[in-house]
């Protein structure tokens, strides 16, 4: 049995996958589900599922909830995109025209293409703390297989 599992065309998640897509700990799940907040329940083997529309809501709550440093701030308010994922930058590789920046948000590897002369106005280096800002109409949604 994997993560994710569907009964009556519902699906639900086990507490160790709703924990990583929320960027919290097991823990933290499990507090909130005792305490009220995260409706779950169990399996015929004791383990806790979360059912898949109270893990939406939770997710949009818990970023709703993330507090947003001054530099976020201050870049919010003059830009239109609200996809903003603040990371570190793991990797730069520049030639004469163009920079390849790799950053590394949450657990996932971001990789972005830009001109050379705007990876030097931004100093971009590995250690950087950025923001990756995604404005896009052409993004690419997938749902993985539920047993």
């Amino acid at each position: 049995m994997g993560d994710a599992i569907e009964e009556a065309g519902v699906p639900a998640y086990r507490i160790g996958l709703v924990a990583s897509l929320l960027e919290v700990s097991v823990d933290t799940v499990r507090r909130w589900a005792d305490s009220g907040r995260l409706q779950t329940r169990r399996t015929a083997g004791g383990q806790r599922l979360v059912d898949g529309v109270d893990l939406a809501r939770l997710a949009v709550e818990v970023a709703a909830e993330r507090d947003v440093d001054d530099h976020e701030r201050r870049a919010a308010s003059v830009a239109s995109a609200r996809n903003r994922l603040p990371g570190i930058v793991t990797k730069v590789t520049i030639d004469t025209v163009m920079a390849q920046v790799e950053m590394q948000v949450g657990r996932h590897r971001l990789v972005s293409l830009m001109s050379r002369e705007a990876a030097d106005a931004l100093r971009l280096a590995p250690g950087v703390l950025a923001t990756a800002t995604v404005k896009s109409t052409n993004v690419v949604v997938e749902v993985a297989e539920v047993s």
